[in-house]
């Protein structure tokens, strides 16, 4: 299944792995010659994915996450050391989705989702997968940020709040684990065709593209497999001077957008 083989040798947990960009980066790391545990808080899922890994050639196991649960990190870390020997790369996909509301709407419990998942749900895999990561010899954490975690966006404190906390969070873990030969950096998406996302404010995802589109200096939205081709760049020693920062992948929307008015 390897072509390059960029990750050849690498054992990949993968959290959000049964999502549309958590399995376009499984597959893609798969691809490339990782071995892949796809964790999801829905097993069914992520079962499909790894079914889906292994049929087209590759090593794939999967596991149920809940990635607010220490226990279950905990889990998730040693299944992918008892199952393929090692840990060396930690994908942190999981994310929670956020209504749209101001701090005076938005309830408390959406507040607190929004971290318990998104801020939370990082550090607690980070915690566990660094030891691994240790005695490995080394490793790489690449977590989604987005492009709202840069900017403040109307209505959606929560998620922006949330996703600014993940790129300080990573700088931290690149500041601290770097004496272990484990770097940590961020993607910071822009608008991806996904279901989830069109179906948040639109009626499909053709509307929402249609509407998104405009905002970015390609013109268009982008693709899980794009997210993907970044998340397997940071994994591989292709970055290995890179650790601390944040790739921008938002089609140009940040160099020239600079305002909130009539935000998509």
């Amino acid at each position: 299944m390897a072509e390059r083989a960029l990750l050849a040798g690498r054992v990949a947990l993968v959290t959000g792995g049964g999502g549309e960009i958590g399995g376009a980066i499984c597959r893609r790391f798969a691809s490339e010659g990782a071995a892949v545990v796809v964790a999801d808080i829905d097993p069914s899922k992520a079962q499909k994915v790894a079914e889906g890994i292994t049929a087209a050639g590759g090593r794939a196991a999967a596991i149920g996450l809940d990635v607010c649960d220490p226990q279950s990190c905990s889990d998730a870390v040693a299944f992918a050391v008892k199952t393929f020997g090692k840990l060396t790369t930690l994908a942190n996909v999981a994310a929670a989705a956020t209504p749209l509301g101001d701090a005076e709407k938005l309830s408390l419990d959406d507040w607190n989702r929004a971290f318990q998942v998104n801020v939370t749900g990082q550090f607690l895999m980070c915690k566990f997968a660094v030891a691994a990561m240790r005695e490995a010899g080394g490793g790489a954490i690449v977590s989604i940020a987005s492009s709202h975690g840069h900017i403040g966006m109307p209505g959606r404190p929560a998620y922006c709040a949330s996703k600014a906390a993940v790129l300080q969070l990573t700088k931290c873990l690149a500041i601290d684990f770097a004496k272990y030969n484990v770097r940590a950096n961020t993607i910071s998406p822009g608008a991806i065709d996904t279901e989830r996302a069109a179906l948040q404010r639109f009626k499909s995802r053709e509307e929402a593209n249609r509407a998104k589109g405009p905002a970015y200096l390609v013109g268009r939205t982008g693709s899980v497999d794009e997210i993907a081709a970044g998340a397997t760049y940071l994994a591989s020693d292709e970055s290995s001077f890179m650790t601390g920062t944040d790739l921008l992948l938002d089609g140009g929307y940040l160099a020239f957008k600079g305002t909130t008015t009539n935000p998509v």
